[in-house]
């Protein structure tokens, strides 16, 4: 599993991100203690609509949390707001926006813990050592986008993006009767420099926001009489 992660830690520093396939991310997660999966993918169905929505738009729900890691640990913050400069986020940017906490049972659960460990190792190795800080900050974001007939859900509503951080994480939970959610990575002058679809529960993509933009296409229901939607765990670390 070690050779996996530095395979990933390669691609990533080469490439400026990694589409990472479900059983490769799951031998990894695994060696964390990745357990009791489904529970923590059944939380997804307990989520706020997002009401920050500046395009009135009402397909997100999410909630929140902040963590921090460090060689002591991982360790939840005190609840606090969601901020991202205009800069980064052109549509809901420019204000503090506070989302319903992700709850207890997802904070404490070993699939979650999981994840946050082996990014934490990952990010750790492809951060320099010299700008690699004591403490990262990290934000966790549970993400459901709705897709309804004449509405679709978008991912990004915000476009082709970076987030204002230094790593992320998205990790696919469940796609449930959707089309498309094509993920497309740019290079800092927006040439276009790769292309996947997150699919299977595990699947993940990984960036380095400092060198590339992000961006996911909108999802349409396959069925319009049943219900559509995409499932995210979405984690970013920075320097705190």
């Amino acid at each position: 599993m070690t050779g996996w992660l530095a395979a990933i830690a390669e691609t990533i520093s080469r490439d400026g991100f990694a589409f990472v396939r479900a059983p490769e991310m799951r031998g990894l997660l695994k060696t964390a203690g990745l357990c009791d999966w489904d529970a923590f993918a059944a939380s997804w169905d307990d989520l706020g609509v997002d009401a920050y929505m500046a395009d009135g738009g009402r397909y997100r729900r999410r909630r929140f949390a902040a963590f921090r890691a460090s060689s002591a640990g991982i360790a939840r913050k005190p609840h606090q707001p969601h901020y991202q400069s205009r800069d980064y986020n052109p549509l809901n940017g420019g204000l503090e926006r506070w989302f319903e906490p992700i709850s207890d049972a997802v904070g404490h659960h070993p699939a979650l813990a999981a994840i946050l460990q082996t990014s934490q190792r990952l990010f750790d190795r492809i951060t320099p050592a010299e700008v690699r800080p004591a403490t990262w900050h990290i934000e966790l974001h549970q993400f459901r986008i709705e897709a309804r007939p004449g509405e679709e859900g978008q991912p990004t509503p915000e476009g082709m993006h970076r987030d204002g951080v230094d790593w992320v994480l998205v990790l696919m939970v469940r796609r449930e009767n959707i089309a498309s959610g094509e993920t497309t990575i740019y290079d800092l002058v927006k040439r276009p420099l790769g292309s996947f679809t997150l699919t299977a529960p595990l699947d993940a993509a990984l960036v380095d926001d400092s060198r590339v933009y992000h961006g996911v296409t909108a999802v349409r229901p396959l069925d319009p009489n049943l219900p559509a939607y995409r499932d995210v765990l979405v984690v970013t670390f920075r320097r705190e």
